[in-house]
């Protein structure tokens, strides 16, 4: 929502955008890592032993665990899955704009909305589409007019996500939204509902 749309009095989305897509990306990424064992996100599990405690707890893990930080998970994620971020050139990016704007002050030359839709679409997507079977655009902040006008900004920026089976459309035109976008991504889309028969959406 924050990195799909700005109006007026929203001018702080694009930089909320950033920080909301590094949060989700680094629950998701622990949470495919926890899924090989939930003690691989800790760092330091030796460290957590005090001598005293005969198991090691739940209590002990939330009082002094310690998970990896957003810069390593990829590399961890690579140890622990065997899973490669999808692009890392983009999360490097996400994750030096997430820093500025979170300790010093957004850098002037970057488009932070953009950062953070090529990262959830690019990144996020994929590995919870192939790991836990959801997809990016059903998570959409407002549930009251669904994803129409979200997809409607992807497919304007020629930005492509994963399709749900059931995909479907009722506010928008998608051949309108697509219209300016390149061959190769209108072949994309138009593949993506040949496959759950939905082409009708953009016509033939």
């Amino acid at each position: 929502m924050h990195a799909g749309f700005m109006d007026p009095g929203n001018e702080h989305w694009p930089l909320m955008s950033v920080l909301n897509a590094a949060h989700a990306g680094e629950l998701f990424i622990k949470a495919i890592i926890a899924t090989e064992h939930p003690l691989l996100i800790f760092k330091d599990v030796p460290g957590l032993d005090d001598a005293s405690s005969v198991d090691l707890d739940l209590p002990t893990l939330l009082k002094r665990g310690r998970t990896h930080d957003f810069e390593k998970l990829p590399q961890v994620l690579w140890a622990t899955t065997g899973i490669r971020i999808p692009d890392p050139a983009c999360y490097e990016r996400l994750r030096k704009t997430r820093n500025a704007v979170q300790h010093f002050c957004p850098p002037e030359d970057e488009n932070p909305s953009a950062i953070a839709l090529k990262f959830i679409y690019r990144i996020i997507d994929p590995l919870i589409r192939d790991r836990f079977n959801l997809y990016a655009i059903e998570h959409h902040e407002d549930h009251h007019i669904g994803y129409d006008y979200l997809v409607g900004t992807l497919l304007r920026k020629g930005i492509r996500f994963s399709v749900p089976d059931d995909f479907n459309l009722g506010e928008i035109d998608a051949g309108s939204e697509i219209a300016t976008a390149n061959k190769d991504y209108k072949a994309w889309f138009r593949r993506e509902l040949k496959r759950i028969g939905k082409i009708n959406l953009i016509g033939e």
